[in-house]
């Protein structure tokens, strides 16, 4: 990179390119908060960001301000993924470029040699450089160092170019706002484990069957993104869920990978018996917090359910067998409305006694918001261990991501997702999908949370599923970048 050049942290020139401009080309750091020279200045700069934009070839675009890692593992905008992402989004970093000039901005990556006014700079804005930081799978962070004109340094952002993921750090001598993030943040865990549903719960209501080869090939690639908990399939009745008629074909073909955990949801003894011949390692059972839609889904009450459950707990212990629990309708229910939390602790108390290591809070049909999670959870979390709880939101209203943020302040640690969005209630009139793995995956890697999962696979495994089934793609993240990609075509 000609580091001579600070016209855009975003953007690699090649100097032979930059040389084409003449002999303006050293101007690029002239004394920018001399008055009498802004408007010369200012021109010039805006000509000469034009000159760069017809100079610049597809191969001079790149993430990084060193090298052009970072988008070398996407797959090939040519290749079946479908998603490419070869070249940086440029109008839109031009538009920042240019929006940032206007207001008198100076953009330095962190070398003095061409900053506004080295002399003062070097005074009162040492720019310190902030060390590498090396995400999964070695891929550089690069960082834009912004001064304004009163010359204090406000932010340092950092853009990961493989999980296009952005985050804020704030001056560490600002003492106060280090405080605030502290409180705000501060209880959140440091890792936080993801457990994928889409091959069950994002999958089982879609109407046209989907082919078992393709549901083998979308566990293969959510495995390959670093997921390590994916919900499988289910053993029910084909007559009441026909789209999982071919639980046992889909086991068959993935109990051998190692390293990852595959639960299958088993109603009854009969569920788990095909389940353990098919080869299931791990098994989940589910029950409701409210009494109507419990009936409507499992044609049993809360009781009924439960004493079943204890016997597939019971077998399941004989054969060291780990069962997890989900509880429905913690929040709301489509046919009673509110569900008070007592209930839901209740249910949730019983499934852990009887053995369950984990239980999943559901809010089946999207309608919880921060306000009535945060009481959810205070009762649930009073009879059960925080770190025996999950959380599993579907995204009706939109509230999903800040009700997982609140659960994450509050100790929890677990969160279900399904990759694209997918999903949904058969016996819930109206619930959306679950709210989408990627964009889970995105707010985490903001937060600083580590989950072992790389966001660029998984946006693959998204679209490969979503073209599938006709539609798009259901994560916001990907719908983003997708744009982006789309954009830099137009290039």
């Amino acid at each position: 990179m000609n580091r001579e050049n600070p016209a855009s942290p975003h953007l690699s020139y090649h100097h032979n390119s930059v040389s084409q401009l003449g002999k303006g080309t050293k101007s690029w750091g002239v004394d920018f908060y001399d008055k009498k020279k802004l408007d010369s200045n200012l021109n010039f700069l805006l000509t000469s960001s034009q000159k760069l934009v017809s100079l610049l070839t597809p191969s001079s675009l790149i993430s990084s301000l060193e090298d052009p890692r970072g988008l070398d593992d996407f797959p090939n905008s040519n290749g079946d993924d479908g998603f490419g992402l070869e070249r940086l989004y440029y109008s839109a970093c031009r538009a920042q470029l240019l929006n940032e000039i206007k207001m008198g901005t100076c953009l330095n990556e962190g070398s003095s040699s061409n900053s506004c006014n080295e002399e003062q700079t070097r005074e009162t804005l040492p720019l310190r450089r902030q060390p590498k930081i090396r995400s999964q799978g070695d891929h550089l962070n690069p960082r834009t160092t912004c001064l304004v004109s009163n010359q204090r340094v406000l932010e340092t952002i950092s853009w990961n170019s493989r999980n296009r993921n952005y985050s804020t750090i704030c001056n560490d001598k600002d003492n106060n706002t280090r405080d605030i993030t502290n409180k705000l943040l501060g209880g959140i865990p440091r890792f936080v484990k993801i457990v994928e549903v889409g091959p069950r719960d994002g999958l089982q209501n879609e109407k046209n069957i989907v082919p078992t080869n393709v549901k083998i090939e979308l566990i293969q690639r959510l495995v390959s993104s670093g997921l390590s908990v994916v919900e499988a399939t289910s053993f029910v009745s084909p007559k009441w869920v026909p789209q999982l008629a071919d639980a046992k074909n889909v086991m068959e073909s993935i109990r051998n990978v190692e390293g990852v955990t595959f639960p299958v949801l088993t109603p009854n003894l009969k569920g788990f018996d095909a389940a353990i011949a098919a080869g299931a390692k791990e098994v989940a059972v589910f029950a409701s917090a409210s009494e109507s839609f419990s009936l409507s889904n499992i044609n049993c009450s809360i009781a009924d359910s439960l004493n079943r459950y204890c016997d597939v707990a019971a077998a399941a212990t004989k054969l060291s067998i780990p069962v997890r629990g989900y509880v429905s309708c913690v929040v709301g229910c489509p046919v009673e409305g509110a569900v008070p939390p007592s209930k839901v602790a209740y249910v949730a108390k019983e499934l852990y006694e009887m053995g369950c290591f984990e239980v999943s809070l559901g809010d089946t049909i999207g309608v919880g918001t921060a306000g009535t999670v945060i009481p959810m959870l205070k009762e649930v979390m009073s009879v059960v261990p925080v770190d025996k709880l999950a959380v599993h939101f579907h995204d009706t209203y939109g509230q999903s991501l800040s009700n997982i943020l609140i659960s994450l302040q509050m100790g929890i640690s677990t969160v279900d997702s399904s990759v694209s969005g997918l999903g949904g209630c058969p016996y819930a009139k109206g619930a959306s999908g679950n709210v989408a793995t990627e964009d889970v995956v995105y707010m985490l890697n903001g937060l600083g949370v580590t989950t072992n999962v790389d966001l660029g696979k998984l946006i693959s495994a998204g679209q490969f599923i979503s073209r599938h089934l006709g539609r798009a793609a259901g994560s916001k993240v990907a719908i983003a970048l997708s744009r982006i990609t789309s954009d830099a075509s137009k290039l």
